[in-house]
């Protein structure tokens, strides 16, 4: 009867390679998901992903999850004490018992947040009427919120959050890519928790048409 012989090397060299090398493997495809941060990027948030190459099914859902405020609807921020226009330390805790709408804006005398400041200051009546204090949030210095405010006869407080802590502690989402900080506006109650999350970078305006709309419902 004829045998069948097998050359030495087939089955013993092919396994190592098949097992081992883990850039035939399949572990290879999973590679562009985790290096993947662009939507991360987005936000201006740092998403961090685990050193393992085994990515769960459920992580696009979780980064998704990650983009959104720290502060969310139906939470009571911690206070926080940041110097106004006029060099005073203000804090949060201070506006507590009347709603209070705290806004983030980009920077002072930019096109878009100086049509979003003006329109606070012409609806400032309103706001009053509602029982609502306003008060507007940027990385600007109290210098540059003093001549902000002087300029258009802002009648509400400006906070100065040097080095945007608490913009990074709310979590406020950025733009383009991350380099232009976000335009979003929290409106609290009396008793400080959010009953209102609005962002929008590009409709500044709107701002305070969401914003007095959910007041006049309280």
């Amino acid at each position: 009867m004829a045998s069948l012989t097998l050359p030495k090397h087939s089955i013993p060299s092919l396994l190592p390679n098949q097992t081992l090398n883990p850039r035939h493997s399949l572990f290879s495809r999973n590679l562009p998901v985790i290096s993947n941060s662009s939507q991360s990027q987005f936000y201006g948030l740092k998403v961090s992903y685990s050193s393992s190459l085994s990515v769960p099914s459920s992580s696009s859902s979780s980064v998704k999850g990650s983009i959104f405020a720290k502060v969310n609807k139906g939470s009571a921020p911690q206070s926080f004490t940041l110097k106004d226009q006029d060099g005073k330390n203000v804090s949060l805790s201070n506006f507590k018992g009347k709603p209070t709408v705290v806004y983030f804006y980009p920077a002072d005398e930019s096109p878009g947040c100086t049509k979003q400041a003006c329109a606070f200051r012409d609806s400032y009546e309103e706001f009053k009427k509602a029982g609502a204090q306003v008060v507007g949030i940027s990385g600007d210095d109290p210098s540059s919120h003093k001549a902000f405010a002087k300029k258009f006869r802002l009648p509400y407080t400006l906070l100065s959050d040097e080095g945007n802590k608490v913009r990074k502690d709310w979590r406020v989402p950025s733009d383009l890519f991350g380099t232009l900080p976000g335009r979003q506006t929290y409106v609290l109650d009396k008793n400080g928790v959010v009953q209102l999350i609005y962002n929008n970078q590009f409709q500044p305006e709107k701002h305070i048409d969401e914003t007095l709309k959910l007041l006049q419902s309280l």
